[in-house]
């Protein structure tokens, strides 16, 4: 904005405002560029997406819907259409298949409510008492995060050596402490659903101790002082401060554990192979032999469709029951 001054009649000097022209408009091009520019750069990100999960996806729900054996191995896309017989086989729980992906269903259950429920307690108990401030407590949180960090493979083959009958790590010492003869078999029978909690429990509690212990760092120290000075004392103050301002957090945290647990497969896999036993036939992996076992690639694709189902239903229940919770 500039000023001028003009004379007048009498001596007196009028200033007159008068304004700068308008600054010219920056080209659409530049602006079209300024505002694709975040969606560009997401773009590699997007497409290796797409390659990695969605299109193995529609294919397998392709699969799904053909007679799909080793016969048509070479050139799948020629396996004749099955329709919704493979669905049908999966879900006929009076025929063999059907009754033996039921009893894999319920063990999944089971197994995977124990061991989120075993990862919350451990990672919770864990966040609370290193909270507090004394000495070591760096190297404790150092040390509780190691299965976290250890690569799978590795701790769970580590674990399979450890759980040997003859010369494992476990029976030696549940021998020496006179629990056992040491002679038991943990990688066979009905003991191996407890080997397959123990190592799950083992590798994803750690998780739950980050999120866990992130999410303590939010609530402020004001409140448990005020609640001490009250006469509140530690179990109060954990029912009443710790868990309610923890709900966020928990409900990230047991959707994300429900979903990796019941839809694990390496830890089973490397435990015991290609065939589990029947106490610890997770899912994944009686899928996993559905299909690359008897060489019916319809029906395994059938099944892991029906999974996927069931676990977008109960994700969508969990999310719509838990956001009006916390509404409420």
């Amino acid at each position: 904005m500039t000023t001028t001054a003009a004379p007048e009649a009498g001596g007196r000097t009028v200033r007159a405002s008068t304004s700068e022209a308008p600054a010219p408009r920056a080209p659409r091009f530049g602006r079209l560029r300024r505002v694709g520019l975040p969606y560009l750069l997401l773009l590699p990100a997007l497409l290796l997406e797409l390659l990695v999960h969605l299109v193995p996806m529609v294919i397998g729900i392709v699969v799904s819907f053909k007679e799909l054996t080793q016969f048509f191995i070479r050139n799948w896309g020629t396996a004749p259409w099955a329709g919704l017989d493979n669905y049908g086989v999966s879900i006929d729980f009076d025929a063999p298949v059907g009754k033996a992906l039921l009893a894999s269903f319920l063990t999944t259950c089971l197994f995977t409510v124990l061991s989120v429920g075993l990862c919350w307690l451990l990672g919770v108990t864990a966040a609370i008492f290193l909270q507090e401030n004394f000495r070591g407590r760096g190297l404790l949180r150092t040390i509780f995060l190691v299965p976290y960090a250890l690569p799978v493979y590795a701790a769970v083959i580590t674990w399979a050596f450890m759980f040997q009958r003859d010369n494992g790590l476990v029976n030696g010492v549940l021998s020496d402490l006179g629990i056992t003869d040491g002679s038991s078999f943990w990688l066979i029978g009905d003991n191996a659903f407890v080997t397959l909690l123990v190592v799950s429990v083992w590798k994803g509690w750690p998780f739950a101790f980050l999120m866990l212990m992130a999410g303590l760092q939010n609530i402020p120290r004001d409140l448990y002082e005020a609640a001490s000075l009250d006469g509140a004392g530690i179990w109060q103050q954990i029912r009443r401060i710790t868990l309610p301002s923890l709900a966020p957090v928990n409900q990230v945290l047991v959707l994300v554990l429900f979903l990796w647990t019941f839809n694990d497969f390496n830890t089973p896999f490397v435990l015991f192979g290609k065939a589990a036993p029947e106490s610890a036939d997770l899912i994944s992996l009686h899928i996993y032999q559905s299909s690359f076992q008897t060489w019916n690639f319809g029906t395994g694709s059938a099944m892991s469709v029906l999974l996927l189902l069931f676990l977008l239903l109960v994700t969508g229940v969990y999310l719509a029951v838990t956001s009006r919770g916390r509404k409420a």
